[in-house]
């Protein structure tokens, strides 16, 4: 064996030194069921020695399969030392510094890849359009895989979106909108399906609510999703509760990924305890079957080959690195991933909003009148202290939540530069641009509850029957 593959790993993240240990693994039994050459079996075997070798000198930790390094998993137990300052899991997101979570620092121990300039270049020659400004903005910052989803697209060979929500309340704030805007543009330049999974059967484990209740909030939640302007001949919305009762595929999938993740597994990634209910021990292969085509035998014709892009919030990602790990394992593609940064609450970017929390952030149902109170009285400013202090030092768009929450919802690039510049500058009060984003949402806000208006149950109903779409498989 050469020296060049070693010094090639010195450069490795310990989460990527994990991926190619893995990747070597299925390799080596590849060989070995296929009957390779001894010789070429050995110097696989090898090769996977090295790598854990590798990654125990990284790590400190022996190699387990389907348990990322501990000290990369952001989990609510617990986080490296060096790094307490964030906390981020499906559940938690702490962090000290105003400005929010280093993403920087996120990508390197999740061990995904930046969203670049080459890539986004790349997906606008895909599309033959301007990339949405999610994208050019760094609002969906990092991936797995997308350079494979714009392979298949290129090749004409077909892939799928989905995403999901945890329906926890009866109404959703602005920031649960951004994966479904986003998923909707997706949607529509690709032109592919898209599964939307509710998970009220989570909601119903992780919180004090009846199942009747979570089931209640995934339908009203579902009339938020559709309101986003989905197409119900491309678009599949399914509450757990409903839909895991009557597809075979999607069940057979759970089990298969539930027989390839141990106890110890799920306690390492999610930070279980032995208190917590069997419920919440399974619940991420439920997550998990999505990500797969053979659970919608419906859509995909029988076919297990689909590959799937998901668009979701960073916090998710543990859930779909467990799913990555496990897929080669079942006979099933790796989703892809397209992961964004988390909206900021009212009060800064410490934490994410709480649904329980109604100055957290701006509702879906809010008057003008509450937006307007709500920004003024909660939005946290990064202006000074005195008007005569702004004007000469101005204010700082890294920690002012109005700036931020116009970053999302300001689809003009050069209206917002032109925002910076002046706010920085001092030119601009901080009043002065609250105002402008309560122009900014109140119209906003007014149009989703008209369209909301419009979605009957019974269109809530055609958008949740398991059915064919619009596509050929």
């Amino acid at each position: 064996m050469t020296d060049s593959p070693n010094c090639d790993l010195k450069s490795l993240s310990p989460l990527q030194l994990f991926e190619r240990v893995t990747e070597q693994g299925e390799k080596v039994r590849a060989l070995k069921a296929g009957k390779a050459p001894k010789d070429e079996i050995d110097a696989a075997v090898r090769m996977l020695l090295s790598l854990k070798l590798s990654y125990k000198t990284t790590t400190g930790q022996d190699y387990q399969a389907g348990l990322p390094p501990k000290d990369l998993l952001l989990i609510n137990n617990g986080t490296t030392k060096e790094e307490d300052e964030d906390l981020v899991d499906p559940w938690n997101v702490q962090t000290s510094n105003a400005k929010g979570v280093d993403y920087d620092k996120l990508i390197v121990r999740f061990g995904s890849s930046k969203i670049d300039t080459d890539l986004i270049n790349r997906i606008e020659r895909a599309i033959g359009q301007k990339p949405h400004h999610f994208l050019r903005r760094g609002i969906f910052f990092s991936h797995r895989d997308m350079d494979q989803i714009l392979d298949a697209y290129e090749n004409k060979k077909p892939f799928y979106l989905y995403t999901g929500r945890g329906p926890s309340s009866q109404a959703m704030h602005v920031g649960h909108l951004i994966p479904f805007l986003f998923t909707k543009w997706l949607q529509e330049v690709f032109d592919v399906p898209l599964v939307i999974q509710l998970t009220d059967d989570e909601k119903y484990l992780w919180k004090d609510m009846t199942i009747e209740k979570a089931y209640e909030y995934a339908k009203e939640n579902a009339k938020d999703i559709i309101a986003c302007g989905f197409d119900v001949n491309k678009t599949f919305i399914f509450s757990d509760l409903d839909y895991l009762g009557t597809s075979a595929g999607f069940y057979r999938n759970i089990v298969k990924v539930q027989k390839h993740v141990t106890f110890n597994q799920v306690k390492g990634i999610f930070g279980f305890t032995d208190s917590d209910c069997i419920g919440k021990i399974s619940f991420p292969a439920i997550q998990a079957a999505p990500s797969f085509s053979s659970s919608f035998p419906q859509i995909f014709n029988g076919k297990e080959n689909i590959q799937c892009l998901i668009p979701c919030a960073i916090d998710q990602d543990p859930y779909f690195r467990m799913t990555r790990d496990v897929a080669p394992r079942i006979g099933q593609p790796k989703p892809a991933l397209l992961h964004s940064v988390f909206f900021p609450a009212l009060q800064g970017a410490q934490t994410k909003m709480s649904a329980s929390d109604p100055n957290s952030s701006i509702f879906l149902t809010d008057t003008p009148k509450q937006i307007k109170t709500k920004i003024n009285k909660h939005a946290f400013s990064g202006g000074r202290d005195t008007i005569e202090e702004h004007r000469k030092y101005g204010g700082n768009c890294d920690v002012d939540v109005s700036f931020m929450y116009l970053t999302f919802f300001l689809e003009d690039d050069d209206r917002l530069e032109q925002l910076k510049q002046a706010y920085t500058s001092g030119e601009l009060l901080t009043g002065e641009l609250k105002k402008v984003l309560i122009e900014t949402m109140q119209p906003l806000v007014a149009a989703h509850q008209e369209r909301r208006k419009q979605v009957t149950d019974e269109i809530v109903k055609q958008f949740m029957t398991p059915r064919k779409l619009a596509f050929e498989f």
